[in-house]
């Protein structure tokens, strides 16, 4: 993800004085451990925390770590919790040396599901802990659960941190545009202007898309006239840090068969991604990736946030940067496709390696971490509690950030729709099978006048070569 490290300023702040009256000064990095985890003076046992795979390697979020890690150990005298903070640039490359040398961290985290998925079959089953000390998942929605259960590993992490998806859209565009909004509730129609209801499908959102998709003369992608070189204000963006999840907002799926080795496009994906291949170079409502890449046109990751494009796909943590597209943005249903609807969806947790000496410790450190730790730990890192008792009180806190009333109970529904299988699900030679994954979705917005169908069936044959080099 090009973002999911960055932190959440304000949200930051908050953790910071929250926690500030009593705490001694942590160090902005720490150092790794150089011998495996075991006994260490006293009796007690050492659990290595690593760090950071995906968020957690801001100096704030290091500070907030470090003490975490101190609170434990005050607490806990029978285990001495060490953390380590590797930069996100290195931490990919230094704990697989830390494997392939026989000394693995205990735990691992926060990382993503796709982190998580560059380290197959590296991860404990938690099950036999779980059931061993009586530890109830019944507090977390049951689908963030199913995410972390893995046919052939088992249970292999615990709901922490979770990122629903919805419509981020600009209310003053709809407003100009004589057009209503789009809904908040799911399965609810959208209306157009006329009254006439329509299903809030991918087909009525390519509509309202066009007429949102406005030129230097302020003529829409419908009218007669308009100019595609001279766009000013485009009408959808779909979440692309990866096409997988072009994909997934149209139908949950993965690129490998139940058998482990067969590739596969679903159906739902070589829909979306002609949709989108054509919204770029055709309707010409979402940006191309040289529009997208420019800084002058997307100068902040995301081109919502410009404020120049109308409806956009993004997670919850996509909040970070939003605040720049001013105060006049909210949250709909993201569209159907087929009848049903999916919001792809992200999660974060911390793992234990199957590598642990000491999987029962470990154990105890993650539960502290997933409980007496997590406020600290979400609030800093920008979070939804995957905990439904704890959402109120993060909704309270998110929405003191934002001057208007944001609807933030279209993310909380759209926890129900998340993709079951996650795009982000193993497959054989991960990163390699990724980097061309990556690698087709550069030539779809790079170059126009494709044959999108015969790309897709070229990219099937060369997932399928890398998924037979493993066997």
């Amino acid at each position: 993800m090009r973002t999911r490290g960055r932190f959440f300023t304000v949200l930051i702040a908050l953790a910071l004085l929250a926690t500030a009256c009593g705490t001694q000064t942590s160090p902005s990095g720490s150092v790794p451990s150089t011998g495996a985890s075991g006994p260490v003076s006293g009796g007690q046992v050492e659990i290595r925390w690593y760090c950071c795979l995906g968020g957690g390697d801001a100096p704030e979020q290091v500070e907030v770590e470090n003490k975490v890690a101190a609170d434990f150990n005050a607490s806990h005298p029978n285990i001495k919790l060490t953390f380590e903070a590797v930069p996100y640039d290195g931490a990919r490359d230094a704990l697989a040396t830390q494997i392939a040398s026989g000394n693995p961290p205990d735990i691992v985290g926060p990382l993503g599901i796709g982190g998580a998925n560059a380290f197959p079959n590296q991860w404990l089953d938690l099950g036999p802990l779980i059931q061993k000390n009586n530890y109830d998942l019944s507090q977390f929605p049951e689908n963030t659960v199913q995410i972390y259960q893995l046919a052939g590993e088992g249970q292999v992490g615990i709901p922490f941190a979770i990122y629903p998806s919805a419509l981020f859209y600009k209310k003053s565009h709809f407003e100009e545009a004589g057009l209503n909004e789009p809904p908040h509730k799911y399965g609810e129609p959208y209306v157009w202007p006329d009254g006439r209801e329509a299903e809030w499908n991918y087909d009525t959102a390519r509509e309202v898309a066009m007429k949102l998709t406005v030129d230097k003369n302020n003529k829409d992608a419908t009218q007669d006239g308009f100019d595609p070189d001279k766009i000013v204000q485009w009408g959808f963006e779909p979440q692309r840090d990866d096409p997988r999840q072009v994909g997934a907002y149209w139908g949950a799926g993965r690129l490998v068969g139940d058998d482990g080795t067969t590739a596969q496009i679903p159906d739902a994906w070589v829909a979306a991604w002609k949709w989108w291949y054509d919204g770029m170079w055709t309707d010409h409502f979402s940006m191309t990736g040289p529009q997208f890449e420019s800084p002058d046109l997307n100068p902040s990751d995301y081109p919502f946030f410009s404020g120049n494009v109308s409806m956009s796909e993004n997670y919850l943590w996509s909040t970070y940067g939003v605040g720049d597209a001013g105060d006049d943005w909210d949250l709909a249903a993201v569209p159907s496709y087929n009848g049903q609807t999916t919001a792809a969806f992200n999660a974060d947790t911390f793992r234990i390696m199957k590598g642990s000496k000491h999987p029962d410790e470990a154990f105890e450190v993650l539960t502290y971490l997933l409980g007496d730790a997590s406020q600290e730990l979400l609030t800093v890192y920008g979070g939804l509690p995957a905990r439904e008792a704890n959402q109120d009180a993060f909704f309270e806190t998110l929405g003191d950030q934002f001057p208007q009333e944001v609807d933030w109970q279209v993310a909380r529904d759209g926890i129900q729709y998340a993709d079951n299988p996650n795009f982000e699900s193993p497959m054989p030679n991960y990163n390699e099978a990724l980097d061309t994954l990556n690698t087709f979705g550069s030539k779809l917005q790079s170059e126009p006048n494709l044959d999108v169908d015969k790309e897709i069936a070229t990219l099937k044959e060369q997932l399928q070569s890398i998924f037979d080099q493993s066997s």
